[in-house]
């Protein structure tokens, strides 16, 4: 069983920066892989990004590439999405998620942080 808590969300102005951050809790959390999703008002989940255990990234969307970065310290347990740039439609709320096993659905879930960019 793995728990994931994210935090750092918050309301920032456009061009800003934010850190978020997965804390894992469980055995396992150290071997899987953890992505990174947001959900906006009215719109469907996005992929934001995602990064095995052993640190292969994936980023999802286009709208994203070369603001966001993910990465991750496994000593602490912790997968980060680090944001810059950030514009009035990065606005969501951020979700990370982790799976022990590459190619199926994502397992486990966090409960969300609100992400708010203002123009």
């Amino acid at each position: 069983q793995v728990q994931l808590v994210e935090s750092g969300g918050g309301l920032v102005q456009a061009g800003d920066s934010l850190r978020l951050s997965c804390a894992g809790s469980g055995r396992t959390f150290s071997t899987n892989t953890v992505g990174w999703f947001r959900q906006a008002p009215g719109k469907e989940r996005e992929f934001v990004a995602a990064i095995t255990y052993i640190g292969t990234k994936t980023h999802g969307a286009d709208s994203v590439k070369g603001r966001f970065t993910i990465s991750r310290d496994n000593a602490k347990n912790t997968v980060y999405l680090q944001m810059n740039s950030l514009k009035p439609e990065d606005t969501a709320v951020y979700y990370c998620a982790a799976k022990a096993i590459p190619g199926i659905s994502y397992v486990y879930w966090g409960q969300g942080t609100q992400v708010t960019v203002s123009s």
